[in-house]
Protein backbone atom coordinates (compact mmCIF):
# COMPACT_ATOMS: atom_id res chain seq x y z
CA UNK A 1 0.00 0.00 0.00
CA UNK A 2 2.80 2.25 0.90
CA UNK A 3 4.60 1.77 -2.22
CA UNK A 4 1.50 2.33 -4.03
CA UNK A 5 0.72 5.43 -2.37
CA UNK A 6 4.62 6.69 -3.05
CA UNK A 7 4.39 6.00 -6.98
CA UNK A 8 0.99 8.00 -7.36
CA UNK A 9 3.19 11.04 -5.21
CA UNK A 10 5.89 11.16 -6.86
CA UNK A 11 4.48 10.29 -10.53
CA UNK A 12 5.06 13.25 -12.50
CA UNK A 13 2.50 12.34 -14.87
CA UNK A 14 -0.34 12.82 -12.43
CA UNK A 15 1.27 16.03 -11.25
CA UNK A 16 0.83 17.04 -14.69
CA UNK A 17 -2.69 16.29 -15.42
CA UNK A 18 -3.14 17.70 -12.00
CA UNK A 19 -1.67 21.10 -12.96
CA UNK A 20 -3.29 21.20 -15.91
CA UNK A 21 -7.01 20.12 -14.38
CA UNK A 22 -6.59 22.79 -11.66
CA UNK A 23 -5.70 25.67 -14.37
CA UNK A 24 -8.32 24.61 -16.87
CA UNK A 25 -11.21 24.37 -14.30
CA UNK A 26 -10.07 27.62 -13.05
CA UNK A 27 -10.48 28.99 -16.39
CA UNK A 28 -13.78 27.85 -17.31
CA UNK A 29 -14.56 29.08 -13.88
CA UNK A 30 -13.91 32.19 -14.60
CA UNK A 31 -15.16 32.73 -18.35
CA UNK A 32 -18.89 31.72 -17.01
CA UNK A 33 -18.84 34.85 -14.39
CA UNK A 34 -17.60 37.27 -17.76
CA UNK A 35 -19.50 38.29 -20.69
CA UNK A 36 -17.87 37.06 -23.82
CA UNK A 37 -17.96 40.48 -24.73
CA UNK A 38 -15.49 41.41 -22.41
CA UNK A 39 -13.02 38.77 -22.70
CA UNK A 40 -13.20 39.47 -25.90
CA UNK A 41 -11.39 43.21 -25.82
CA UNK A 42 -10.31 43.87 -21.87
CA UNK A 43 -7.97 41.26 -21.97
CA UNK A 44 -5.60 42.80 -24.63
CA UNK A 45 -6.16 46.33 -22.98
CA UNK A 46 -2.39 46.62 -21.98
CA UNK A 47 0.84 46.82 -23.80
CA UNK A 48 1.55 43.31 -25.24
CA UNK A 49 -2.25 43.13 -26.83
CA UNK A 50 -1.93 46.72 -28.10
CA UNK A 51 1.60 46.27 -29.78
CA UNK A 52 0.40 42.73 -31.18
CA UNK A 53 -2.83 44.46 -32.58
CA UNK A 54 -0.31 46.64 -34.31
CA UNK A 55 1.64 43.73 -35.92
CA UNK A 56 -1.49 42.25 -36.59
CA UNK A 57 -2.49 45.61 -38.63
CA UNK A 58 0.55 45.77 -40.57
CA UNK A 59 1.67 48.70 -38.06
CA UNK A 60 4.92 47.06 -36.61
CA UNK A 61 6.25 46.71 -33.50
CA UNK A 62 4.65 50.31 -32.39
CA UNK A 63 2.13 51.85 -30.53
CA UNK A 64 1.81 50.37 -27.01
CA UNK A 65 -1.15 51.92 -26.18
CA UNK A 66 -3.25 52.02 -29.30
CA UNK A 67 -2.71 55.46 -30.35
CA UNK A 68 -0.54 56.42 -33.21
CA UNK A 69 3.02 57.06 -31.12
CA UNK A 70 5.25 55.20 -33.45
CA UNK A 71 7.96 52.54 -32.79
CA UNK A 72 8.17 51.43 -29.66
CA UNK A 73 10.82 49.31 -27.64
CA UNK A 74 8.43 48.97 -24.41
CA UNK A 75 8.65 45.02 -24.65
CA UNK A 76 10.77 42.73 -26.46
CA UNK A 77 9.13 40.82 -28.98
CA UNK A 78 8.54 37.22 -28.28
CA UNK A 79 5.26 37.26 -26.36
CA UNK A 80 3.89 40.30 -28.58
CA UNK A 81 4.42 37.84 -31.48
CA UNK A 82 2.81 34.91 -30.65
CA UNK A 83 -0.01 37.68 -29.62
CA UNK A 84 -0.35 38.89 -33.00
CA UNK A 85 0.34 35.18 -34.47
CA UNK A 86 -2.94 34.30 -32.32
CA UNK A 87 -4.64 37.16 -33.82
CA UNK A 88 -4.01 36.38 -37.76
CA UNK A 89 -5.19 32.67 -36.77
CA UNK A 90 -8.09 33.46 -34.39
CA UNK A 91 -9.04 37.19 -35.12
CA UNK A 92 -8.09 40.37 -33.93
CA UNK A 93 -9.76 41.16 -30.30
CA UNK A 94 -11.67 37.61 -30.30
CA UNK A 95 -12.91 35.27 -27.74
CA UNK A 96 -11.30 32.73 -30.00
CA UNK A 97 -7.78 34.60 -29.54
CA UNK A 98 -7.91 34.78 -25.36
CA UNK A 99 -9.16 31.12 -25.35
CA UNK A 100 -6.27 30.14 -27.25
CA UNK A 101 -3.83 31.96 -25.33
CA UNK A 102 -5.15 30.87 -22.22
CA UNK A 103 -4.62 27.56 -23.29
CA UNK A 104 -0.89 28.19 -24.23
CA UNK A 105 -0.48 29.80 -20.99
CA UNK A 106 -1.78 26.87 -18.55
CA UNK A 107 0.19 24.66 -21.09
CA UNK A 108 3.15 26.37 -20.07
CA UNK A 109 2.49 26.72 -16.62
CA UNK A 110 1.68 23.32 -16.34
CA UNK A 111 5.18 22.10 -18.20
CA UNK A 112 7.23 24.00 -15.00
CA UNK A 113 6.57 21.32 -13.60
CA UNK A 114 9.15 19.06 -14.90
CA UNK A 115 11.83 21.24 -14.74
CA UNK A 116 11.21 21.66 -10.96
CA UNK A 117 10.85 18.33 -10.66
CA UNK A 118 14.17 17.70 -11.85
CA UNK A 119 15.63 20.08 -10.06
CA UNK A 120 14.46 19.13 -7.55
CA UNK A 121 15.16 14.99 -7.80
CA UNK A 122 19.49 16.50 -8.29
CA UNK A 123 19.67 18.47 -5.63
CA UNK A 124 17.16 16.86 -2.91
CA UNK A 125 15.92 13.48 -3.57
CA UNK A 126 12.57 12.00 -5.30
CA UNK A 127 10.10 12.85 -2.82
CA UNK A 128 11.20 16.79 -2.33
CA UNK A 129 10.80 17.09 -6.16
CA UNK A 130 7.59 15.37 -5.97
CA UNK A 131 6.64 17.66 -3.33
CA UNK A 132 8.06 21.31 -5.03
CA UNK A 133 6.01 20.20 -7.85
CA UNK A 134 2.78 19.18 -6.68
CA UNK A 135 3.39 22.61 -4.76
CA UNK A 136 3.29 24.57 -8.33
CA UNK A 137 0.80 22.20 -9.48
CA UNK A 138 -1.88 23.32 -6.86
CA UNK A 139 -0.51 27.29 -5.81
CA UNK A 140 -3.06 29.59 -5.98
CA UNK A 141 -0.91 31.92 -7.73
CA UNK A 142 0.36 29.77 -10.59
CA UNK A 143 -3.52 28.66 -11.17
CA UNK A 144 -5.04 32.09 -11.40
CA UNK A 145 -2.30 33.72 -13.48
CA UNK A 146 -2.64 32.17 -16.92
CA UNK A 147 -5.88 33.36 -16.82
CA UNK A 148 -5.47 36.78 -15.25
CA UNK A 149 -2.50 37.74 -17.77
CA UNK A 150 -1.82 37.91 -21.14
CA UNK A 151 1.75 38.62 -20.77
CA UNK A 152 4.93 36.74 -20.84
CA UNK A 153 4.20 35.93 -16.95
CA UNK A 154 3.64 32.11 -17.33
CA UNK A 155 6.34 31.61 -20.71
CA UNK A 156 8.45 33.53 -18.17
CA UNK A 157 8.19 31.09 -15.28
CA UNK A 158 8.57 28.40 -17.47
CA UNK A 159 11.67 29.58 -18.74
CA UNK A 160 13.21 30.36 -15.34
CA UNK A 161 12.58 27.08 -14.19
CA UNK A 162 14.12 25.30 -17.51
CA UNK A 163 16.98 27.44 -17.18
CA UNK A 164 17.94 26.00 -13.78
CA UNK A 165 17.36 23.05 -15.02
CA UNK A 166 19.73 23.46 -17.58
CA UNK A 167 22.21 25.41 -15.54
CA UNK A 168 22.90 22.11 -13.20
CA UNK A 169 23.05 19.66 -16.35
CA UNK A 170 25.50 21.88 -18.00
CA UNK A 171 27.96 22.08 -14.92
CA UNK A 172 28.06 17.99 -15.74
CA UNK A 173 28.36 18.25 -19.44
CA UNK A 174 31.37 17.72 -21.57
CA UNK A 175 30.25 18.48 -24.74
CA UNK A 176 30.19 21.82 -26.34
CA UNK A 177 26.91 21.58 -28.39
CA UNK A 178 25.27 21.80 -24.44
CA UNK A 179 26.79 25.00 -23.78
CA UNK A 180 25.77 26.09 -27.41
CA UNK A 181 22.43 25.00 -26.60
CA UNK A 182 22.57 26.60 -23.39
CA UNK A 183 23.30 30.03 -24.58
CA UNK A 184 20.52 29.55 -27.05
CA UNK A 185 18.23 29.13 -24.27
CA UNK A 186 18.70 32.45 -22.77
CA UNK A 187 19.04 34.32 -25.59
CA UNK A 188 15.01 33.53 -25.91
CA UNK A 189 14.56 34.21 -22.29
CA UNK A 190 16.53 37.70 -22.91
CA UNK A 191 13.80 38.11 -25.84
CA UNK A 192 10.71 37.01 -23.90
CA UNK A 193 11.85 38.69 -20.39
CA UNK A 194 14.69 41.19 -19.96
CA UNK A 195 14.62 40.34 -15.98
CA UNK A 196 15.49 36.98 -16.32
CA UNK A 197 19.08 38.67 -17.36
CA UNK A 198 19.75 39.86 -13.62
CA UNK A 199 20.34 35.61 -13.36
CA UNK A 200 22.60 35.30 -16.60
CA UNK A 201 25.87 36.30 -14.81
CA UNK A 202 25.34 33.85 -12.12
CA UNK A 203 24.10 30.77 -13.18
CA UNK A 204 26.90 31.03 -16.20
CA UNK A 205 29.73 32.08 -14.03
CA UNK A 206 28.34 28.87 -11.47
CA UNK A 207 28.08 26.05 -14.23
CA UNK A 208 31.86 27.19 -15.36
CA UNK A 209 32.54 26.94 -12.08
CA UNK A 210 31.63 23.78 -11.78
CA UNK A 211 32.73 22.74 -15.22
CA UNK A 212 36.10 23.57 -14.50
CA UNK A 213 35.98 21.90 -11.05
CA UNK A 214 35.56 18.85 -12.94
CA UNK A 215 37.97 19.40 -15.26
CA UNK A 216 40.87 19.49 -12.40
CA UNK A 217 39.20 16.40 -11.26
CA UNK A 218 39.38 14.46 -14.60
CA UNK A 219 41.74 16.18 -16.78
CA UNK A 220 41.18 14.41 -20.16
CA UNK A 221 38.30 15.59 -21.63
CA UNK A 222 35.92 16.68 -18.40
CA UNK A 223 35.91 20.26 -20.14
CA UNK A 224 35.13 20.45 -24.04
CA UNK A 225 36.90 24.14 -24.50
CA UNK A 226 38.12 26.38 -21.71
CA UNK A 227 36.43 29.21 -23.68
CA UNK A 228 32.71 27.31 -23.63
CA UNK A 229 31.23 29.78 -21.44
CA UNK A 230 31.98 32.66 -23.26
CA UNK A 231 31.32 31.16 -26.65
CA UNK A 232 27.42 30.41 -24.48
CA UNK A 233 27.42 33.93 -23.41
CA UNK A 234 28.44 35.35 -26.79
CA UNK A 235 25.69 33.24 -28.34
CA UNK A 236 22.93 34.38 -25.74
CA UNK A 237 23.86 37.74 -26.97
CA UNK A 238 23.46 37.24 -30.45
CA UNK A 239 20.17 36.02 -29.92
CA UNK A 240 19.62 39.94 -29.16
CA UNK A 241 21.52 41.74 -31.85
CA UNK A 242 19.40 41.74 -34.39
CA UNK A 243 16.70 43.71 -31.97
CA UNK A 244 19.33 46.18 -30.86
CA UNK A 245 19.90 46.56 -34.53
CA UNK A 246 16.14 47.45 -35.32
CA UNK A 247 16.14 49.60 -32.07
CA UNK A 248 19.11 51.69 -32.84
CA UNK A 249 17.95 51.94 -36.34
CA UNK A 250 14.37 53.18 -35.00
CA UNK A 251 15.36 55.41 -32.00
CA UNK A 252 18.88 56.34 -32.95
CA UNK A 253 20.04 55.46 -29.75
CA UNK A 254 21.69 52.04 -28.02
CA UNK A 255 18.55 50.49 -26.68
CA UNK A 256 19.62 46.51 -26.33
CA UNK A 257 16.66 45.31 -24.79
CA UNK A 258 13.61 47.31 -23.76
CA UNK A 259 12.99 51.00 -23.58
CA UNK A 260 10.61 51.41 -20.31
CA UNK A 261 13.04 51.45 -17.02
CA UNK A 262 12.83 54.81 -16.58
CA UNK A 263 8.92 54.97 -16.02
CA UNK A 264 9.19 51.90 -14.23
CA UNK A 265 11.67 53.82 -11.88
CA UNK A 266 9.55 57.22 -12.05
CA UNK A 267 6.85 54.93 -11.08
CA UNK A 268 8.12 54.00 -7.94
CA UNK A 269 10.41 57.34 -7.18
CA UNK A 270 8.43 60.80 -7.72
CA UNK A 271 7.43 63.58 -6.27
CA UNK A 272 4.22 62.02 -4.85
CA UNK A 273 6.15 61.74 -1.76
CA UNK A 274 7.78 63.28 0.80
CA UNK A 275 9.78 62.93 3.89
CA UNK A 276 6.69 63.74 6.44
CA UNK A 277 4.29 61.72 4.26
CA UNK A 278 5.97 58.96 2.32
CA UNK A 279 3.11 56.23 1.51
CA UNK A 280 3.26 53.65 -1.44
CA UNK A 281 2.67 54.68 -5.48
CA UNK A 282 -0.87 54.91 -6.28
CA UNK A 283 -1.37 53.31 -9.68
CA UNK A 284 -2.32 56.79 -10.78
CA UNK A 285 0.97 57.15 -12.02
CA UNK A 286 1.49 55.18 -14.28
CA UNK A 287 -1.70 56.50 -15.97
CA UNK A 288 -1.11 60.12 -15.59
CA UNK A 289 2.46 59.90 -16.98
CA UNK A 290 1.16 58.02 -20.07
CA UNK A 291 -1.49 60.93 -21.23
CA UNK A 292 2.59 62.15 -21.57
CA UNK A 293 3.65 59.91 -23.38
CA UNK A 294 1.12 60.19 -26.33
CA UNK A 295 2.21 63.46 -26.41
CA UNK A 296 5.88 63.58 -26.48
CA UNK A 297 6.57 60.25 -27.99
CA UNK A 298 9.11 57.28 -26.35
CA UNK A 299 12.28 58.42 -26.32
CA UNK A 300 11.73 62.10 -25.36
CA UNK A 301 9.53 60.76 -22.40
CA UNK A 302 11.81 58.33 -21.54
CA UNK A 303 14.58 60.53 -20.94
CA UNK A 304 12.77 62.69 -18.98
CA UNK A 305 11.16 60.28 -16.66
CA UNK A 306 14.76 58.99 -16.09
CA UNK A 307 15.86 62.24 -15.41
CA UNK A 308 13.10 63.07 -12.80
CA UNK A 309 13.50 59.42 -11.46
CA UNK A 310 17.23 60.19 -10.40
CA UNK A 311 16.60 63.67 -9.29
CA UNK A 312 13.95 62.37 -6.72
CA UNK A 313 16.57 59.30 -5.38
CA UNK A 314 18.95 61.68 -4.86
CA UNK A 315 17.21 64.48 -3.32
CA UNK A 316 15.30 61.98 -0.85
CA UNK A 317 17.06 59.34 0.41
CA UNK A 318 15.29 59.05 3.82
CA UNK A 319 12.07 58.44 1.50
CA UNK A 320 13.73 56.09 -0.81
CA UNK A 321 15.15 53.80 2.40
CA UNK A 322 11.53 53.17 3.38
CA UNK A 323 10.28 52.68 -0.07
CA UNK A 324 13.03 50.17 -0.73
CA UNK A 325 11.64 48.33 2.03
CA UNK A 326 7.95 48.86 1.39
CA UNK A 327 8.87 47.56 -2.04
CA UNK A 328 10.53 44.56 -0.15
CA UNK A 329 7.65 43.44 1.83
CA UNK A 330 5.59 44.13 -1.14
CA UNK A 331 7.06 41.91 -3.28
CA UNK A 332 7.28 39.05 -0.57
CA UNK A 333 3.61 39.54 0.46
CA UNK A 334 1.96 40.19 -3.09
CA UNK A 335 0.53 43.57 -2.08
CA UNK A 336 1.66 46.97 -0.41
CA UNK A 337 0.53 47.47 2.79
CA UNK A 338 0.08 43.85 2.92
CA UNK A 339 -1.93 43.57 6.88
CA UNK A 340 -4.32 46.45 5.72
CA UNK A 341 -5.57 44.81 2.75
CA UNK A 342 -5.43 40.95 3.88
CA UNK A 343 -7.86 42.19 6.30
CA UNK A 344 -9.86 44.34 4.37
CA UNK A 345 -10.34 41.98 1.29
CA UNK A 346 -13.67 40.82 0.86
CA UNK A 347 -12.60 38.13 -2.00
CA UNK A 348 -11.15 34.36 -0.27
CA UNK A 349 -9.01 34.46 -3.85
CA UNK A 350 -7.26 37.53 -2.42
CA UNK A 351 -6.06 35.99 1.04
CA UNK A 352 -5.19 32.87 -0.20
CA UNK A 353 -2.94 34.57 -2.90
CA UNK A 354 -1.45 36.66 -0.67
CA UNK A 355 -1.15 33.90 2.11
CA UNK A 356 0.21 31.50 -0.36
CA UNK A 357 2.93 34.53 -1.56
CA UNK A 358 3.80 35.16 2.31
CA UNK A 359 4.45 30.67 3.49
CA UNK A 360 5.90 30.69 0.20
CA UNK A 361 8.21 33.56 0.64
CA UNK A 362 9.13 32.05 4.38
CA UNK A 363 9.38 28.88 2.89
CA UNK A 364 12.30 30.34 0.30
CA UNK A 365 14.19 31.38 2.81
CA UNK A 366 14.31 28.69 5.35
CA UNK A 367 15.35 26.34 2.72
CA UNK A 368 18.28 28.43 1.67
CA UNK A 369 19.20 27.82 5.09
CA UNK A 370 18.96 24.16 5.27
CA UNK A 371 21.07 23.76 1.87
CA UNK A 372 23.83 26.23 3.37
CA UNK A 373 23.56 23.82 6.29
CA UNK A 374 23.78 20.96 4.17
CA UNK A 375 26.82 22.97 2.87
CA UNK A 376 25.04 21.62 -0.78
CA UNK A 377 26.85 22.29 -4.03
CA UNK A 378 23.32 23.87 -5.37
CA UNK A 379 22.32 26.08 -2.92
CA UNK A 380 24.35 29.44 -4.78
CA UNK A 381 22.07 28.85 -8.25
CA UNK A 382 18.83 28.12 -6.21
CA UNK A 383 19.56 31.01 -3.70
CA UNK A 384 20.63 33.40 -6.92
CA UNK A 385 16.64 33.54 -7.81
CA UNK A 386 14.46 34.76 -4.87
CA UNK A 387 17.81 36.53 -3.64
CA UNK A 388 19.18 38.25 -6.86
CA UNK A 389 15.95 38.52 -9.47
CA UNK A 390 14.17 40.61 -7.21
CA UNK A 391 16.43 43.57 -6.50
CA UNK A 392 15.37 45.74 -9.20
CA UNK A 393 12.10 45.39 -8.25
CA UNK A 394 13.00 46.63 -4.88
CA UNK A 395 14.34 49.91 -6.64
CA UNK A 396 11.03 50.31 -9.09
CA UNK A 397 7.71 49.04 -8.28
CA UNK A 398 6.48 45.30 -7.92
CA UNK A 399 3.61 43.30 -7.78
CA UNK A 400 2.54 39.85 -7.79
CA UNK A 401 2.86 39.34 -11.67
CA UNK A 402 6.75 40.48 -11.08
CA UNK A 403 7.26 37.91 -8.99
CA UNK A 404 6.12 34.91 -10.58
CA UNK A 405 8.53 34.16 -12.96
CA UNK A 406 10.90 32.94 -9.49
CA UNK A 407 8.23 31.29 -7.82
CA UNK A 408 8.95 27.73 -8.83
CA UNK A 409 12.42 28.25 -7.67
CA UNK A 410 10.95 29.47 -4.06
CA UNK A 411 8.25 26.42 -4.19
CA UNK A 412 11.42 24.39 -4.45
CA UNK A 413 13.23 25.78 -1.50
CA UNK A 414 10.01 25.43 0.49
CA UNK A 415 9.69 21.83 -0.63
CA UNK A 416 13.73 21.32 0.59
CA UNK A 417 12.48 23.21 4.18
CA UNK A 418 9.61 21.37 4.41
CA UNK A 419 11.17 17.75 3.45
CA UNK A 420 14.14 18.85 6.33
CA UNK A 421 11.47 19.77 8.79
CA UNK A 422 9.68 16.30 8.18
CA UNK A 423 13.01 14.50 8.42
CA UNK A 424 13.73 16.69 11.98
CA UNK A 425 10.48 15.71 13.52
CA UNK A 426 10.96 11.94 12.44
CA UNK A 427 14.28 11.79 13.87
CA UNK A 428 13.27 13.14 17.25
CA UNK A 429 9.69 12.07 17.79
CA UNK A 430 9.83 8.57 16.08
CA UNK A 431 13.74 7.77 16.38
CA UNK A 432 16.28 7.64 13.82
CA UNK A 433 15.01 4.38 12.28
CA UNK A 434 11.76 6.25 11.41
CA UNK A 435 13.68 9.34 10.01
CA UNK A 436 15.39 6.86 8.20
CA UNK A 437 12.21 4.84 6.34
CA UNK A 438 10.80 8.10 5.51
CA UNK A 439 13.88 9.89 4.51
CA UNK A 440 14.03 11.07 0.28
CA UNK A 441 15.74 9.40 -1.78
CA UNK A 442 19.29 10.72 -2.18
CA UNK A 443 20.56 13.46 -4.54
CA UNK A 444 22.84 12.65 -7.40
CA UNK A 445 26.18 14.54 -6.44
CA UNK A 446 29.15 15.57 -7.70
CA UNK A 447 32.01 13.78 -5.88
CA UNK A 448 35.45 13.36 -6.44
CA UNK A 449 35.23 10.07 -5.78
CA UNK A 450 32.13 9.15 -8.17
CA UNK A 451 33.96 11.00 -11.15
CA UNK A 452 37.32 9.25 -10.17
CA UNK A 453 35.24 5.96 -10.18
CA UNK A 454 33.61 6.82 -13.42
Amino acid sequence: MKRALRRVFTSIALILIVAFGARLAFAWDQTRKIPEAALSVAPFFQETGNIAYSLATGKGFSNPFRQETGPTAWLTPVYPLLVAATFKLFGIFTVRSFFFLVFLNILFASAVCIPIFQVGKRVAGLSVASAAAWLWALFPNAIMIPFEWIWDTSLSALLAATLLWATLELAESNRLRDWCSYGLLWGLGLMTNPSLGALLPFLLGWAAYRARWRERLVPNGAFPCRKAPALALGLAILCCVPWTIRNYAVFHRFVPLRSNLPLELYIGNNENYDDKHPRYPGSVTKERETVRYFHMGETSFMDEERRKAINFILSHPRVEIILFGDRFAAFWTGLPNALQNFLAADSWLVRALMLGAVLSGIGALAGIIVLLRRRSEYTFPLAAYPVIFPVLYYITHTSLRYRHPIDPVVLLLTAIAGGAFWNFCARHLFGEAASKSVSPTAPATVSATAINMD
